[in-house]
């Protein structure tokens, strides 16, 4: 399996890690390479996430880490990071689009 991240989903990661920033730059660039690298398993297992709850569907799944969700869709023999978000957000639907 290929795995790709969109550009919303590498967006996240910058704004996520910007927003840790601010009280810790270190903890920030790690924390966000852990988000990265929680992804790889998904080459090997691209079943390993959970379905998505607000969706049902089974191609459309995510990974939690920590308190972050990173919602990926599976597309052929590709696993497409859609995005990553804090979990006590509202997913945006719009995003599966």
């Amino acid at each position: 399996m290929r795995l790709l991240w969109t550009d919303a989903a590498r967006q996240d990661l910058v704004d996520i890690g910007d927003y840790i920033a601010l009280r810790s730059p270190v903890a920030a660039s790690r924390f966000v390479a852990e988000l990265f690298d929680r992804t790889g398993i998904l080459t090997s297992s691209p079943l390993a996430g959970r379905v998505v709850p607000e969706f049902g569907n089974v191609d459309i799944r995510e990974l939690i880490h920590g308190n972050y969700r990173i919602v990926y869709r599976i597309v052929d023999e590709t696993i497409q990071i859609l995005t990553v978000f804090e979990g006590h957000r509202l997913f945006d639907a719009e995003i599966v689009d």
